[in-house]
């Protein structure tokens, strides 16, 4: 077997090229199954294997570090969408996959970990009044805390946004795997995720909240985070259409609207190749 070139760049493609005579192509399989274990301690496992042969007896293997790619690039390619400040600003970039995509799983579920979110917590505190009649209500400038996020949002450009999505999809699938769901598609959690978003309520507001009652004679050091609404209903409610409740119905209607339109661009058909010009 001869090997006519290899190149083994982390976040290029690793090319090995063989010239057929007996059982190169098993040969070839060999190598290019050793070249995995080899680098599987040193980059992300090589993926989107192809083999090729041509008339004159070539055939030629080529794996691509799709994984070492992407998280090589991802920062960028994000900066690129959002802009360097807004990424400084609310992103936490540090294994950005891993959080986004189990952030959005766990949108859906009791308990979205704060710890494991792509953007950084709300700054300042989460903060209440009296209304006048004993109940205990959700601030309504507490909406203002939200407002940048909010604005980030509606000034991203989806296409771009969609597009990026789109050649880091294998990236994502694979900590989605990764998360406990072989064999399940990322994607299709994503659209059922935003579906259940767009359901959640929008009650009357002010909303009312209450303080959990603790088993310690010692004040909870930040109780902000500790309010429960008073509503069995809302409390019953999944992280995300929670979060949705506690931003403000003006907030959440515009983040609904962001939602629905994500929606489309992600279940839209491809458009069709523009045929060659005669």
């Amino acid at each position: 077997m001869h090997v006519q070139s290899i190149e083994t760049a982390a976040a290029s493609e690793a090319l090995a090229a063989f010239t057929v005579e007996p059982k190169a192509l098993a040969d070839a399989a060999a190598f290019l199954a050793k070249r995995v274990v080899e680098r599987r301690n040193a980059t992300p496992i090589l993926s989107h294997i192809h083999i090729a042969a041509d008339l004159a007896g070539t055939i030629t293997l080529t794996a691509t570090d799709r994984d070492n790619f992407a998280s090589v690039s991802l920062p960028a390619a994000v900066e690129s969408l959002v802009g360097g400040k807004a990424v400084a600003s609310f992103l936490q970039m540090d294994d950005f996959a891993t959080r986004l995509v189990a952030t959005v799983d766990n949108l859906a579920r009791p308990a979205a970990p704060p710890r494991v979110w792509p953007v950084q917590p709300t700054p300042d505190r989460f903060t209440v009044l009296d209304d006048g009649t004993g109940r205990t209500v959700i601030d309504p400038d507490n909406a203002l805390r939200y407002a940048p996020l909010v604005l980030l949002a509606e000034t991203v450009n989806l296409r771009q946004a969609v597009g990026l999505y789109q050649r880091l999809y294998p990236l994502l699938q694979r900590r989605y795997e990764e998360l406990g769901y072989p064999g399940r598609h990322f994607n299709d959690r994503v659209i059922a995720v935003i579906d259940h978003l767009l359901a959640a309520p929008e009650p009357v507001e002010p909303v009312a909240v209450v303080m959990p009652a603790l088993n310690t004679p010692l004040p909870p050091p930040r109780p902000w985070v500790m309010y429960e609404f008073a509503d069995p209903q809302l409390e019953a409610l999944s992280a995300g259409q929670k979060i949705l409740v506690r931003v403000g119905v003006v907030n959440a209607r515009r983040l609904k609207a962001r939602l629905a339109e994500l929606r489309a661009l992600l279940v839209a058909p491809a458009a069709p190749a523009t045929p060659a010009s005669s």
